[in-house]
């Protein structure tokens, strides 16, 4: 009866080995990758303001996502993202658009007290996905408003890349399509660099206090009362 519990016990012991390999199988960490930027060399260039920049639900979370053949979603059990992917875009952007710019004055929404932006930018990423068999796409829209808080540009932007279908290719994907948002957005920003100063509005003066005089001269005048004398004689008897 022993000798028939050992080899059970020896098998139910590699299976145990076996799944806790598979349990402790170490995952990869990705980041977007933000190319070569151009260090910006102006510290007087032009002064945008990037943000606030929204993404969607979906992208708020840690989990490497893949798209499917049906366009459904599923997790991706050998890598996840090292930490924020919506910070990774907000720095990838900053730096891209501040290099293409030449411009140091390109700062994080929210704006720091006394910086005045030439433009804001207001951006939303709705997709930025990809799967090993389909290519990286983003989806994503901006508005761009001046100093005078007029809308400038509305674009709605759609961009795909290709790759050859490992996660790490499928990061890479992802990142190349932010840096050409960023390319595209540093065109759109170019024009709206010299835009005319805001003019002071004029002060009305102030009115005058009307004079006493003048205002004693409007009032009617009522005739003074006088006195009336007769020549009558009073006699008494």
């Amino acid at each position: 009866m022993t000798a028939l519990r050992l080899p059970f016990i020896l098998m139910l012991a590699g299976v145990l080995g076996l799944a806790g390999c598979s349990v402790h199988q170490p995952v990869s960490l990705y980041q977007l990758d933000s190319g070569s930027p151009a260090q910006p060399a102006q510290s007087a260039g032009m002064a945008v303001l990037l943000g606030p920049v929204t993404v969607a639900d979906y992208l708020q979370r840690e989990t490497l996502l893949q798209r499917q053949p049906d366009g459904s979603l599923l997790a991706s059990l050998d890598g996840r993202w090292a930490g924020s992917l919506s910070s990774d875009i907000d720095q990838l952007l900053l730096r891209q658009v501040a290099g293409h710019l030449d411009s140091q004055r390109v700062v994080l929404a929210p704006a720091t007290t006394g910086f005045t932006p030439d433009v804001q930018v207001l951006m939303t990423i709705t997709r930025l996905d990809s799967g090993e068999s389909q290519p990286a796409i983003l989806d994503a829209q901006w508005r761009l408003i001046d100093r005078r808080g007029q809308v400038r540009d509305n674009r709605i932007i759609h961009l795909q890349e290709q790759h050859a279908g490992g996660t790490a290719a499928q990061v890479q994907a992802q990142g190349v399509l932010l840096q050409r948002l960023a390319e595209q957005l540093s065109t759109a920003l170019k024009p709206l660099a010299n835009q005319p100063p805001i003019a002071a509005a004029p002060k009305k003066p102030a009115a005058k206090p009307a004079a006493p005089a003048a205002e004693a001269e409007k009032q009617p005048k009522i005739p003074m009362a006088s006195p009336i004398r007769t020549d009558m004689e009073v006699f008494r008897f």
